[in-house]
């Protein structure tokens, strides 16, 4: 249980639910603890401890939440869409027990994988092979489950493996930050579905057309289905009856609050069994969540290289900042250096000259002016004489 320097705290899946049995946001509970509303989202997923004078008032609004005693609305909603995992971990049917995203359960959804708790991943201080080491374990654990996963997502075998191999770069490049998260492979996670479902990458000639569907006549059904749900659907889906997470941690990791989770799996239940009346069983579903990732041959690259291209971007996105903060620089200099250092006043206003003809264009002809041009035009068009030059 995490713990603040005056009371205790419950768990991060507990503090949402308390914050909503009072009907409260976490902007709401941001204002009254007088913190941003990003750190009372960290502080529900458990990625940062509440501490200092703001810890204790959380602490004190999580002890009034619980002695009200008000039930949540969402208890209701996660007791009727209980999740498969849990039924059967609570049954005891260990062997089929979905597959955790930080424990190795067997099947297609990931492999080995360890999670990693806040003491196990290295802290700054530590030497960077141990850094490295602990990253390419997490990589070699969690990579392979994850590309099968983002296809699922997304459909596209070239966009999973990209989806995965870009949140692997940014978890590299903030690697101290990772390391002691209380779920590493939650925070990968998170980060491959948010690229992988990024609405930009419609804009690639790439993406115009789709790619080969599976081989199988039930892999393709099965996952035409998938795709037709809208991608917060989909994404509860996967995490909830795929990964195996629970109704506050799916909430949670989508930023949705736990009835709106609650809702968007029903509704994406009821859309796949209307389609596939087979898989109206959650259990059924899982399995073939779990045998669809597992049909495709899908593969990550080593972890070295995701490495290597990660410190790349990051060399490169550096100089180009430098590059443009030298041009920035660079013109403001020139700038001050060309500019005028004193002050030039403005022309004084013009003044009316007397004496100056005015400007007249052409008007209407006089009646002496029509006269000579009548004249002029009857004349013999002799040309003008020749003048000779007379000796005096």
């Amino acid at each position: 249980m995490t713990q603040s320097a005056a009371s205790p705290l419950p768990p991060p899946t507990e503090r949402r639910r308390l914050r909503e049995s009072k009907s409260l946001t976490q902007a709401q509970v941001a204002a009254k603890v007088g913190v941003t509303r990003e750190t009372v989202r960290s502080w529900e997923s458990g990625r940062t401890t509440p501490r200092g004078r703001q810890g204790e008032a959380y602490a004190d609004f999580l002890a009034g939440a619980e002695a009200d005693g008000q039930a949540p609305a969402a208890q209701a909603a996660a007791t009727a869409t209980a999740s498969p995992a849990r039924a059967r971990r609570t049954a005891g049917h260990q062997e089929s027990a979905p597959l955790d995203p930080g424990q190795e359960r067997g099947g297609a959804w990931a492999g080995p994988a360890a999670k990693a708790g806040p003491g196990e991943g290295p802290s700054p201080a530590e030497s960077p092979d141990d850094a490295v080491e602990a990253f390419d374990r997490l990589y070699t654990h969690t990579a392979p489950g994850l590309v099968r996963q983002t296809y699922l997502l997304t459909g596209r075998r070239i966009l999973a493996g990209e989806s995965v191999e870009r949140a692997f770069q940014l978890a590299w490049q903030r690697w101290p930050e990772v390391a002691v998260d209380r779920d590493p492979a939650g925070w990968v996670r998170a980060a491959a579905y948010e690229y992988a479902m990024s609405p930009w990458h419609r804009l690639r000639p790439s993406h115009r057309h789709p790619e080969a569907p599976p081989a199988a006549a039930d892999d393709r059904a099965l996952l035409d289905v998938l795709l037709s749900l809208p991608p917060s659907y989909r994404r509860t889906l996967l995490l909830y009856d795929g990964v195996g997470l629970d109704l506050p941690e799916t909430a949670a990791e989508t930023e949705a609050t736990t009835p709106a989770a609650a809702q968007r799996l029903l509704h994406a239940r009821e859309a796949v069994a209307e389609r596939l009346p087979a898989l109206a069983v959650p259990d059924q579903l899982h399995r073939r969540l779990t045998e669809l990732a597992g049909a495709e041959k899908l593969q990550a690259p080593k972890s070295t290289l995701v490495r290597t291209e990660g410190e790349r971007r990051t060399r490169f996105w550096t100089r180009s900042a430098i590059a443009f903060t030298v041009l920035i620089v660079g013109a403001t200099a020139l700038t001050m250096r060309t500019a005028p250092t004193r002050y030039e006043p403005a022309p004084a206003p013009g003044a009316v000259i007397s004496g100056v003809p005015l400007r007249t264009g052409s008007g209407p002809l006089t009646k002496a002016d029509k006269k000579l041009r009548d004249k002029l035009r009857k004349a013999v068009k002799s040309g003008p004489h020749r003048l000779a030059p007379e000796a005096d």
